[in-house]
């Protein structure tokens, strides 16, 4: 047995070895209070088997790998078994942060996810749970419901509203069984449910899948962020554009919310901001950034940049609203437009709404080769290329509609 202190007063943590690992250990209250107990009197109606290691090398060793006292009611232990059962997800352990106020509540599930393979990260109440989220990056949070102070429905709700949170998983762990607490539950983003007591098998299964699912998310999350790097480094190589990806993605969400557009088509015009020109990496640099007029062999490889930024983008399902935009936001209206020279409603909606925004903001911007553009000047342009046959004339009113009624909220 090997015993642990921290400079904190009262705060003790033993880690506990052997053929038997979790028949005694030491719970830390908020009140820093150390006690000790046998695992039966965690078990919550789990019979003795529960708490049995099944493989014989997991049951020589548990690992203490943290311990943070940075709050007086955090408790912070890590168990992990060797020959885990969650070794097959990734080659670190996946971390569980379980938040109850009762301490045998989290002593059961922190045996029962160690065994599993899990590291364990404790914390006895909801005011400590956003920050402690922030600095221990969890896969998955195990949350009690009924706690004094913040209740679990305000800290899920919390983590949900937040960007940096919103895809870890919760599991509301519960003695209530009501239909108006788990609607509760659903309307503040809980993944799951699992009710006090509760068994082991069923928790194990529900944890490995949030968490398998929460990493494939991260995956396509971390794509995505690549490809709106690629997007940066596109504009960063034109001086002359400024931030125009940053203004389309306002410009973008702005106009949308005025045409009633749906969450969805929202996100993806903003997403459309920022990857509408991705395919421009693969332009050479002596046709993207020539200073004099393009050649009409020129004009052809430029063009190619919407099918460059379609390819890219292609694998990724969450992009499939992007694409349109991305492939089609050169169209014009009486199909003079490429790459597919489509004619009126043919081009994809999203892609005349993206079109509008796109063709504003270079007007209202200066470049080296022309002054900024009044809004008033702007939009006369815009209404000539529209009688022209180039642009939907019901959209351009809408348009125009939209820019006079609210333009100088949302410029620059």
């Amino acid at each position: 047995m090997i015993q642990w202190k921290s400079n904190h007063t009262g705060f003790t943590e033993t880690i506990v070895s052997g053929s038997n690992p979790i028949s005694t250990a030491k719970i830390i209250g908020s009140n820093h209070a150390v006690e000790s107990h046998n695992a039966e009197d965690y078990s919550l109606g789990l019979s003795q088997e529960d708490f049995t290691l099944e493989d014989s090398q997991a049951a020589s060793s548990w690992i203490k790998a943290d311990v943070s006292c940075a709050n007086d009611s955090l408790v912070s232990r890590t168990l992990q078994a060797k020959g885990s059962k969650v070794n097959g997800l990734d080659l670190d352990p996946p971390k569980v942060l379980v938040v109850d106020d009762h301490a045998a509540s989290r002593m059961t599930a922190v045996a029962l996810l160690g065994m599993e393979g899990y590291e364990v990260i404790e914390a006895d109440s909801g005011s400590i749970v956003v920050g402690l989220v922030t600095q221990k990056q969890p896969d998955l949070i195990l949350l009690d419901v009924m706690m004094p102070g913040m209740d679990g429905f305000e800290v899920c709700q919390l983590l949900k509203q937040d960007e940096q949170t919103r895809l870890i998983p919760v599991i509301f762990i519960t003695a209530l069984n009501d239909r108006r607490s788990r609607i509760r539950g659903i309307e503040v983003g809980a993944d799951d449910f699992l009710t006090k007591p509760f068994d082991r098998v069923e928790l194990a299964a529900r944890v490995k899948s949030l968490v398998r699912q929460k990493r494939l998310n991260e995956d396509l999350d971390h794509a995505e962020q690549v490809l709106f790097s690629i997007a940066m480094s596109i504009e960063s190589r034109d001086p002359n554009t400024g931030n125009h990806c940053q203004r389309l993605v306002k410009l973008g969400q702005v106009f949308g919310e005025y045409l009633n557009l749906s969450r969805y088509q929202i996100r993806d015009l903003r997403w459309g901001g920022y990857l509408h020109d991705i395919g421009k990496v693969g332009i050479p640099d002596a046709v993207l950034l020539k200073k004099g007029k393009l050649t009409p062999q020129d004009w052809q490889i430029m063009q190619q940049h919407v099918l460059i930024g379609e390819k890219i983008c292609q694998p990724l399902r969450s992009m499939r609203g992007v694409i349109p935009i991305i492939r089609h936001h050169h169209e014009r209206w009486d199909g003079s437009g490429y790459p597919d020279r489509l004619k009126g409603d043919d081009i994809p909606y999203l892609a005349q709404v993206f079109q509008l925004v796109d063709i504003y903001d270079a007007l209202t911007s200066e470049r080296p080769y022309k002054r900024a553009f009044t809004s008033t000047e702007a939009l006369l342009a815009m209404q000539a290329e529209t009688d022209g046959g180039w642009r939907s004339p019901k959209l351009m009113q809408q348009f125009t509609e939209f820019i006079s009624s609210g333009e100088k909220n949302f410029r620059k």
